[in-house]
């Protein structure tokens, strides 16, 4: 049954080219760290899960936190005038 798979003229690939040929580098990346956490640092599937949401959450605040800096610098600069030369 394996040799229905992968026969001599089927290419062979690397995880991380196949990866990215189905779009998958991502979730490869996400188990990786999801491994460290378990393996480095003996946080339980539970924990390595919250700390996975915890850290995607502070991802998207410091997106958003961008995004307003962005806004409230043009809300700025439409309303203070041009500092005068003197």
């Amino acid at each position: 049954m394996a040799d229905d798979l992968q026969g001599e003229d089927q290419p062979c690939y690397v995880i991380s080219v196949a990866a990215k040929i189905v779009g998958m580098h991502a979730d490869i990346n996400r188990l990786r760290q999801i491994q460290r956490l378990i393996s480095d640092l003996g946080v339980n599937l539970a924990g390595a899960e919250v700390i996975m949401r915890m850290n995607q959450r502070i991802q998207e605040m410091a997106e958003e936190m961008e995004r307003l800096r962005g806004e409230l610098q043009r809300l700025r600069d439409r309303r203070l005038p041009a500092p005068r030369q003197e």
